[in-house]
């Protein structure tokens, strides 16, 4: 198997994965909080997240990584104890380093073993504003399009909601209502179903 290439700097992405062999990977509730607890605490060095689904074998999120430059500055700046941050690795390896820290943490609490996700993780480039309106819908409808619920502003664990809240939760809000051209606007664009012949080109392998 052909590995993916590597993730670059400065460039929006479609990142996905499942369940190894089509396991769960959320097997409670509180997993799900957990997961983007810490995908918020490991990417905020290296990536700003744009908007994100769970479902109880997948995931999908679309991300931007930082410059060089900024991931430098970041590792420069004092902590709250006037630590220096450590080197950080390349922005994949840090993704990376954060799904096998969910994964070792769900072996733990329930007795696992082994890998629970396939490596490495799905990524597509993201290259034009059209391109973050299809992704970011599809991403929302996922879990209607897999019949986890029939529509699928009912999901709880998707940023379709988070998106419209005034309440800080660490994405880019202000971006992607920019993108779509205001609230009512994405609201709007929601209502239309992202086919295939859309989303082949961004999720050609799409998880299940």
């Amino acid at each position: 198997m052909t590995s993916p290439p590597a993730l670059i700097y400065d460039t929006y992405y479609h990142i996905y994965n499942r369940g190894i062999n089509r396991e769960n990977i959320f097997i409670e509730e509180r997993n799900y909080q957990y997961f983007l607890d810490l995908l918020f605490k490991h990417a905020e060095p290296v990536a700003e997240i744009f908007a994100y689904c769970l479902l109880k074998n997948h995931f999908h999120l679309m991300l931007k990584t930082k410059s060089e430059q900024e991931i430098i500055e970041y590792q420069k700046a004092p902590d709250d104890n006037g630590e220096l941050g450590s080197r950080l690795g390349l922005p994949g390896q840090h993704l990376s380093n954060f799904f096998n820290a969910y994964a070792k943490s769900i072996n733990k609490a329930y007795a696992r073993t082994g890998s629970l996700f396939p490596h490495p993780f799905g990524r597509v480039m993201i290259g034009n504003e059209r391109q973050f309106w299809n992704v970011i819908a599809y991403i929302h409808q996922n879990p209607q399009k897999h019949k986890f619920v029939d529509d699928f502003r009912e999901w709880k664990f998707s940023s379709f909601e988070s998106l419209l809240s005034e309440t800080p939760n660490g994405l880019q809000r202000s971006a992607v209502l920019d993108w779509f051209g205001g609230r009512e606007q994405y609201l709007e664009m929601h209502e239309t179903w992202v086919g295939e012949a859309q989303y082949k080109w961004f999720a050609s392998d799409d998880v299940d």
